[in-house]
């Protein structure tokens, strides 16, 4: 929809006779120019009032005497004669306001008499009671397309290069990420965003990216219940799971299509393992391998006391995570944030949460690919892991050899070390049974008892560590062979050599 057709849609509006328009919107100013061209087609008169301003005429400076505050401004559209559209901007603080409500109802309900159209313009327009929102029409303004995006960067790449005599640089593939942040911005701030990027260096780049994400998510009010990070782990940081990484690899190109189809888009998919096997940082490896924002639903921020506000919380959140689409949605422990047990111990609260979280799941057309981590399957409701919720459930067991001996390895690299001079083999046969988190934390005591000695990191120092540890596979053993149980006919391994076969350590 261009500028015209959104002339047309206001002139229809105006038509309708609807007395109230809302528009939501930061573009103030483009807002006023669209309705002062719609004013002029369908012959109606433009007023505008803002607190500082008082009503006045638009496009005139003399305003209407005593009319800044709200409901004085309101009074006086009550018994005017000047029959037109009153565009009141940023008029939400009034809201709250008992008499200015009764106010714009009685102003609404004469309309038939008189022509008054009030047209509310402001950044929010939540607060409405349903009495004035029953009597309003919606005007949503467009938000700028792929193509109109890039003519925008095209523009203001122009406009640099004019002023500062340098052509601006970038590789296509930081230009299309910032584009495709961009979509579900606003004119205006796609504008500031890229003048920001190119003024700062003269070039697009994934540091542009990153700023322009970090930016987004603040304007779109960042939330308590949803944090968002760029994660900078890659598949090469996680040992093991070969499987999985191909899987993911396959459809990250799908799933950042911008012409693929909503039904055929990857879904998501949960990780069910044992403790400490690197599901967490599995799921911030989806982000960082394609390249989009990981944001991570905090169920227990998530719930409230006061009734229904922790629905609106989950949903406010969903509208969160689409507007930073494409991205990946990652719910960890979700086990602990839905219910197996009909939701009446919290008075129904995690039953309606659990049919909220379903209903977007099956109704969502943007690009969110959700990552479920989960410790305890028998606690999730089988509703929720049918085929067709997520693409796939991926076990991760305790790492193979193979995988154990690169877990090693990529915890001594981190760290300054040369794998290559501990015998890493060696370690991750001494190691069977171990979790990934459970060899790096060898490491990390072989290290303290090391420095303590004011010696260098060996080799023997980690096993020595390693065999004093009594790993979660011992420990908890009989809880992890049911969880192994339930996953050898229901799940698909991470690995692609998984230890389901093998005989753990057994307790002394």
């Amino acid at each position: 929809m261009n500028e015209r057709d959104e002339v047309s849609e206001l002139c229809s509006l105006l038509r309708s006779r609807f007395p109230i328009v809302l528009i939501e919107s930061h573009e103030e100013p483009r807002i006023l120019e669209l309705l002062h061209q719609a004013c002029n087609l369908e012959n109606q008169v433009l007023m505008t009032w803002s607190i500082t301003s008082g009503i006045r005429r638009h496009g005139r400076d003399e305003a209407i005497y005593q009319t800044n505050d709200l409901l004085d401004a309101l009074k006086h559209i009550d018994k005017t004669q000047q029959n037109g559209v009153y565009v009141l901007c940023d008029a939400h603080p009034g809201f709250k306001d008992p008499v200015a409500m009764r106010l714009i109802r009685e102003i609404a309900l004469s309309h038939f008499r008189s022509a008054r159209t009030l047209v509310f313009v402001s950044p929010r327009l939540d607060e409405l009671p349903s009495e004035i929102l029953r009597l309003s029409a919606h005007f949503r303004p467009k938000l700028p397309d792929r193509n109109e995006i890039r003519s925008i960067v095209m523009a203001e790449a122009k406009r640099h290069e004019q002023q500062t005599g340098e052509k601006p640089r970038g590789d296509r593939h930081a230009l299309d990420m910032l584009i495709m942040h961009l979509l579900g911005m606003e004119q205006d701030d796609v504008r500031r965003l890229v003048r920001q990027a190119l003024r700062d260096d003269g070039a697009i780049n994934a540091d542009d990216v990153r700023r322009v994400l970090a930016i987004k998510h603040e304007a779109l009010g960042g939330s308590a219940t949803l944090g968002y990070e760029q994660s900078k782990v890659r598949f090469d940081d996680v040992g093991g799971l070969a499987r999985l990484k191909h899987w993911i690899s396959l459809r990250r190109g799908p799933f950042l299509d911008p012409g693929a189809s909503a039904v055929d888009r990857p879904k998501g998919i949960v990780l069910l393992g044992v403790q400490g096997g690197g599901k967490s940082l599995a799921a911030r490896a989806v982000a960082g391998e394609w390249g989009v924002p990981l944001m991570r639903l905090d169920f227990g921020a998530l719930y409230n006391k006061y009734y229904g506000e922790t629905e609106r919380n989950l949903r406010n959140a969903f509208a969160a995570a689409e507007s930073m689409s494409p991205c990946v949605l990652w719910i960890d422990e979700i086990e602990k944030g839905v219910s197996t047990d009909g939701g009446d111990g919290d008075g129904g609260v995690s039953r309606r949460v659990l049919g909220s979280l379903l209903t977007w799941m099956s109704e969502r057309t943007e690009p969110v690919f959700m990552v479920a981590t989960a410790n305890d399957i028998s606690q999730l409701p089988p509703e929720l892991i049918r085929k067709g919720r997520f693409d796939e459930i991926f076990f991760v067991d305790f790492p193979s050899p193979a995988a154990r001996a690169q877990i090693a390895s990529i915890h001594l690299k981190k760290r300054g070390h040369d794998p290559a001079q501990f015998e890493v083999a060696g370690l991750a046969r001494l190691a069977e049974g171990f979790s990934g988190a459970e060899i790096e934390q060898a490491i990390v005591s072989a290290s303290f008892e090391a420095r303590a000695r004011g010696e260098a990191l060996r080799a023997a120092d980690i096993l020595a560590e390693i065999e004093r540890t009594r790993p979660l596979s011992v420990v908890m053993s009989e809880r992890i062979d049911a969880l192994r149980a339930w996953a050898a006919e229901r799940a698909v391994y991470a690995d692609d050599e998984p230890d389901a076969g093998a005989t753990l350590p057994q307790a002394a």
